[in-house]
């Protein structure tokens, strides 16, 4: 008896392991789909009224791209910046920003959680037949932040005419892999700070504090901001892995803080475990909340 229960014990466990493994699997799928739906449906009233799109799209467009402007201006009285020229903050500026750019276009809305939470009409959301986070996510997808990665897009286009870059494979294997890898710490920082708007309720603008302030930020060169401020993005908020360190190896440009070339191609790991992190939080978010009490 004491074999078959030994027997049975291993056995029972990986039946556990793959029911665990089924419904992680099918919650995965159904937060998809619940995505895409929401998110079919705010297209769809968005081009309703085309004209208005179309409009609002150029200004998302113009407005950001008065930011690299300010750039370009600042280049006409220097002709470096901590050591970087134009083309090749140019080029910093473009990963940056298209990768914020497709993090905002997917999941943006998430900055909206605090209102939620703060006016009770998450609870209508929690009722639902779908997961909350693929909701929040695709609350009122705003198809004109399209101009933002579009204008990300142009940048980066314009900077690779301009940079003296040794292309390789490895480079250009790693260009693809910068963008996706940064689009996807972008959408941690986004649910982590989501998730702290469950304890905070309305606090935005700390959120924006690391999103939209963190996209600006690595815009500009490593080598103009304090090792303290470089060593916080590097190894508390990986903002470092979404392009100054690969972008470092692209370059041939020496890595901040004088780290390893290898950590050019963790951009990947990072983005994964940033996700689980995010999640994580998330989870323990909206596990802690208790609705208005209304």
């Amino acid at each position: 008896m004491a074999a078959a229960t030994r027997a049975g014990g291993p056995a029972g466990g990986r039946r556990a392991y793959r029911r665990a493994e089924g419904l992680w699997a099918y919650r995965l799928v159904e937060g998809l789909r619940a995505y895409r739906l929401i998110a079919a449906m705010w297209v769809r009233s968005t081009m309703a009224y085309r004209a208005s799109f179309a409009m609002t799209t150029f200004g998302n467009f113009v407005a950001n791209f008065l930011d690299f402007v300010a750039i370009m201006l600042m280049f006409s009285r220097v002709d470096a910046l901590g050591g970087y020229a134009l083309p090749e903050v140019a080029f910093l500026y473009g990963l940056s920003a298209t990768s914020f750019g497709l993090a905002d276009l997917l999941i943006g809305s998430m900055d909206r959680l605090g209102r939620r939470v703060r006016d009770g009409t998450l609870d209508t959301l929690l009722v639902r037949p779908a997961p909350v986070l693929a909701q929040v996510a695709a609350d009122r997808f705003a198809l004109r932040r399209l101009g933002r990665l579009t204008q990300g897009v142009l940048v980066l286009g314009w900077s690779l005419t301009g940079v003296d870059i040794d292309w390789t494979a490895g480079r250009l294997l790693l260009m693809p892999v910068m963008v996706v890898s940064g689009c996807g710490i972008f959408c941690a920082v986004f649910v982590a700070g989501a998730a702290f708007q469950f304890v905070a309720q309305d606090a935005s603008e700390v959120q924006n504090a690391f999103t939209y302030g963190g996209t600006t930020l690595l815009q500009y060169p490593p080598t103009v901001f304090a090792k303290e401020l470089v060593r916080g993005v590097t190894f508390v908020l990986p903002l470092a892995f979404v392009n100054w360190l690969p972008a470092a190896y692209v370059l041939g440009r020496p890595y901040p803080l004088g780290l390893p070339g290898w950590l050019a191609w963790v951009s990947p790991l990072v983005a994964v475990g940033s996700c689980a992190l995010a999640g994580l939080a998330w989870r323990a978010g909206l596990r802690s909340y208790r609705s208005t009490g209304s």
